[in-house]
Parts: structure tokens; sequence; C-alpha cells
């Protein structure tokens, strides 16, 4: 069995400096799921399992971190038997209120997942999905421009929320950007905005960082393959600048290709 990679082995997120507001998770399991993900042999059904997969690991993560607690007790089954038989401890509050931001396409499996999950740990009732159709926008030479949110189907108010964003693919930012910009001029202001990209790019969390205000971006991989040598020598963020994930028609390098038209075998 080869030896783990060196500093691998003794924390959950990677050292950078993006500053407190970003979690990179250092998961061995979660990056050879990504790298299946990503290779060419992989097929839609394996992929969708295999998002399914990331994304439920990822937010058992943000649950934990950024989801109120409180002090429990419950009775286990061992209190017919005796009266210590009851749990103490934290637990989520279950009257949370969680919207969670579908981006239609690649995000319509990881925003189930995440509305899955947490029906089973908060009250159903507290939590909703919003659809959100937001299209690329290119100009003549396929750079993205902007973004359309056209046929979005948004359930309400997110006031007293907290918004998760679980979109996969996390290349310029500018979805986050564009999302929270018409919540808040239409349906009011989130307490808590977690973006959950399953990848990365430096580029995406600047953005996201400055732009949103209150943010928190959770990613299980950061790609930044088109930064210089000496810069990729270098600990994350300690040349921002100069780092870069994104080739001239904005896709991640190395990412994972189109999530969206591989999970819905779609490339038109």
């Amino acid at each position: 069995m080869e030896p783990a990679a060196p500093g691998m082995q003794h924390s959950s997120e990677l050292v950078h400096h993006y500053g407190p507001r970003i979690h990179i998770l250092n998961n061995p399991f979660l990056l050879t799921l990504l790298a299946r993900i990503g290779s060419p042999a992989a097929k839609g059904p394996e992929v969708a399992e295999l998002v399914r997969m990331v994304y439920a690991a990822m937010l058992a993560v943000v649950a934990a971190r950024e989801l109120p607690l409180k002090v429990s007790s419950v009775p286990t089954r061992m209190f017919s038997k005796t009266p210590h038989g009851v749990f103490h401890g934290p637990v989520l509050s279950r009257d949370t209120q969680v919207v969670i931001a579908c981006v239609i396409r690649a995000g319509m499996i990881p925003s189930q997942i995440c509305f899955e999950q947490l029906a089973r740990v908060l009250d159903p009732d507290c939590i909703r999905i919003d659809a959100l159709s937001m299209a690329r926008i290119t100009d003549a030479e396929g750079r993205v421009t902007g973004v359309s949110l056209t046929g979005s189907k948004i359930g309400g108010s997110v006031d007293r929320s907290v918004l998760l964003v679980p979109d996969p693919m996390g290349a310029t930012g500018g979805t986050v950007v564009r999302a929270l910009a018409h919540y808040r001029q239409h349906y009011g202001s989130p307490e808590k905005v977690i973006a959950m990209p399953m990848i990365a790019t430096p580029e995406y969390m600047r953005r996201v960082i400055h732009e949103v205000e209150g943010s928190v971006v959770y990613t299980a991989r950061l790609d930044r393959g088109l930064s210089p040598p000496e810069v990729l020598a270098r600990a994350p963020g300690e040349s921002w600048d100069a780092e870069r994930g994104l080739d001239e028609h904005q896709y991640i390098v190395p990412g994972a290709g189109g999530i969206g038209e591989v999970l819905n075998h779609s490339w038109c």
C-alpha cells in the first residue's frame, strides 16, 4: 500500500491563505470520488451516483459546522431497561429554515441530495428547494459575460433562512453572485449563504467572498491547474492574484468537463 501524501494525514481542511470564510476539505475519499467523476471513462449513471456520494459527505460537514445546534435529551431503546438509557448531547435544531437554490442543470442532483439528507435531521416543513434556471450568456468568442434567470421558480422569502447553493462546479462565481442579487432584490436577505461547489477555482472564491456579503464556501477540491509552476509550488492563496483555474472559455482546469451535460446526457 502506498504511503499517504505529505500534508494529507492530519488536517480536515487544506491549509490556505484565502481567509476564514473558505473551507477546502482535505479528504482523500472525496478526492478519489472527484478523480473518477472527471475521468472520461465515467459515464452518466455512474457520475450521478458519485455526485450523490460527494454531496452526502459534504453536507454532513457543512450541517455540523454551519447549522444551529441545541442540547437535547433523547431516550434510546435502552430506556425501557434502565433510566440511564438517554442520549444527552448536541443535535441540529430541527426548526432551522433552509432554502436550497437548485441551479439547473448541474445542480439538480446535488440539491435533491441536500434536501433528502436535511429532511432526515430537520423538520421537512422547514426546507424547500428553489429552481433557478441560470443559463450562461456568452459573447461571440465563447466567453461568459453574464447569467440569465429566465424561467426560475422561487417559493418565497428567504428571510431568516440559511441559503445553500450546491452548484457542483465553482468556476467564475457568477452563478452565486447573480443568484444572491436576485434573492436580495425580490425575496429578502438570508441569515447565511453557504456555497457548496464540489470543485472550485481561485477565481470563483475571490468573487464569491468579495461580492456576496456574509457568504462562506465549502468545496471538496481546489483546481488552479493553469497557474504558473512557481505559483503552484506555494500554498494556495499565497499568490492569489497569480493563481488561475479557468481556461479562455472559463471552464475549470483540470476540472471535470461539462458536469451538467454528463449528468443529463445532453450536449446541446
